[in-house]
C-alpha cells in the first residue's frame, strides 16, 4: 500500500507540475501585452494592406493593442528573422507572403536562419494571383504578342526584389514562352509598380491586391493572370495558362507564422482569432473587391502548404541557376 501510495503521490506532482508549468502558466494569461505583427515589406503591399485590414478587429478580440511594424528588407528576410529570433511568448507574429519565404532557402546560400526550423505556421489568411501587366505605351495586348515584341526590342521587366516570388514567376513564364525581358530589381513591390506607372520599367508581375487599382485606373495594362482559372472580379481576363503558358500557376498567399516553440494553446488562439477576422463580411468584402480570395488553413495546413512550396520553387530556382549572397 505505502508503495503503490507513493506512486500515485509522484504521479499526481508530476501532472502538477505539467499543469502549472511556467510556459503553461503564462500561455493561460496570454495576452497580457501589446502584440507585434510584424510585416517584412514596406507599406502598400498585399502584406500590409491585409494586417492593416485585420488589425483592429484584433485588437478588439484581444482587448490589447496589436501593433504593425514594417521591416523590409532583403526580400523580407529581415524581418522573417527577427521574428524567428524573437520570444517564443506568442507576442511577435510575422505576416508575410509564404510563397515568398518558401523560396528564400533556395536563393540565399547565406540565409542566417531556417524558415522551417525557427518558425511554425499560425495561419492562411488569403490568396491573389500575380498580374502580368505593361505599362499602357507597351505594345502588346496579350501574352503572345507580347513574347514577340520582347524578342525585337528590349523590355524591362521590374521585379519586386531579387529571388521574389514575382521575380521567379517571370522567371518561369519567360522559360514557357520564350519571353526575353530584363530584369530590374527594386526593395520592394510598391517602387516596382511606381516605376512601371511611370514607364521606367515596361513589363510587370505583381500580387493584383496591390496592382489592380493602378489597373483600374488605366496607369497599366492588364494581359493576364497567374491563376489556373479565371477570377470572378475581372471575368473577361484571360488566365497565362489559357494564352499557352501551359501549367502556369502562382501568387501570393499571405499567411501568419511565430516563433516555432510558441505553445500550441497561443497558436491555436492566433489561429482563430486570425481566421474570425479575415472571414468577417467587412473584411471579406474588401479583400474580395481588390482581388484577394480568403484561404483559410489550420496551423498544421500552413505548415504543409510551405513545405510544398519550398520544394516546388527549389526546382525553379535550380532550373533558372538563381542564387544569391
Amino acid at each position: 500500500m505505502l508503495c503503490r501510495s507513493r506512486f500515485l503521490c509522484s504521479a499526481l506532482a508530476l501532472a502538477a507540475s505539467s499543469l502549472f508549468s511556467p510556459q503553461l502558466l503564462a500561455a493561460e494569461a496570454w495576452p497580457s501585452k501589446p502584440i507585434r505583427l510584424v510585416v517584412p515589406y514596406p507599406p502598400g503591399g498585399s502584406s500590409d494592406i491585409i494586417a492593416r485590414a485585420i488589425g483592429q478587429q484584433l485588437s478588439q478580440e484581444f482587448k490589447q493593442p496589436v501593433v504593425i511594424e514594417n521591416k523590409p528588407g532583403a526580400n523580407g528576410n529581415l524581418g522573417a528573422e527577427f521574428v524567428a529570433r524573437a520570444p517564443a511568448d506568442g507576442y511577435t507574429w510575422l505576416l508575410c507572403d509564404l510563397g515568398a519565404l518558401a523560396i528564400s532557402p533556395s536563393v540565399y546560400t547565406k540565409l542566417s536562419f531556417d524558415p522551417s526550423k525557427a518558425l511554425r505556421g499560425a495561419a492562411m489568411l488569403a490568396y491573389s494571383p500575380h498580374m502580368l501587366v505593361v505599362h499602357p505605351s507597351v505594345k502588346a495586348n496579350n501574352l503572345k504578342e507580347l513574347v514577340e515584341l520582347s524578342k525585337k526590342q528590349d523590355l524591362n521587366f521590374a521585379v519586386t526584389a531579387n529571388g521574389s516570388a514575382p521575380h521567379l514567376a517571370g522567371v518561369e513564364l519567360a522559360r514557357l514562352t520564350g519571353a526575353k525581358w530584363v530584369y530590374v530589381p527594386y526593395k520592394g513591390g510598391v517602387q516596382s509598380v511606381q516605376d512601371t506607372v511611370a514607364g521606367q520599367t515596361q513589363v510587370l508581375m505583381n500580387g493584383m491586391l496591390a496592382t489592380y487599382p493602378h489597373v483600374q485606373s488605366g496607369k497599366l495594362k492588364l494581359l493576364g493572370i497567374s491563376k489556373s482559372s479565371r477570377m470572378p472580379l475581372i471575368s473577361d481576363v484571360p488566365t497565362l495558362a489559357e494564352q499557352g503558358a501551359q501549367g502556369f500557376d502562382s501568387g501570393t498567399w499571405q499567411g501568419v507564422v511565430l516563433p516555432a516553440k510558441t505553445p500550441e494553446v497561443v497558436i491555436q488562439r492566433v489561429n482563430q482569432a486570425l481566421l474570425a477576422s479575415i472571414r468577417s463580411p467587412e473584411v471579406r468584402s474588401r479583400l474580395t473587391a481588390q482581388g484577394a480570395e480568403v484561404v483559410t488553413m489550420t496551423p498544421t495546413e500552413t505548415d504543409k502548404f510551405f513545405n510544398a512550396e519550398r520544394a516546388r520553387w527549389r526546382t525553379v530556382v535550380q532550373t533558372a541557376n538563381l542564387q544569391l549572397d
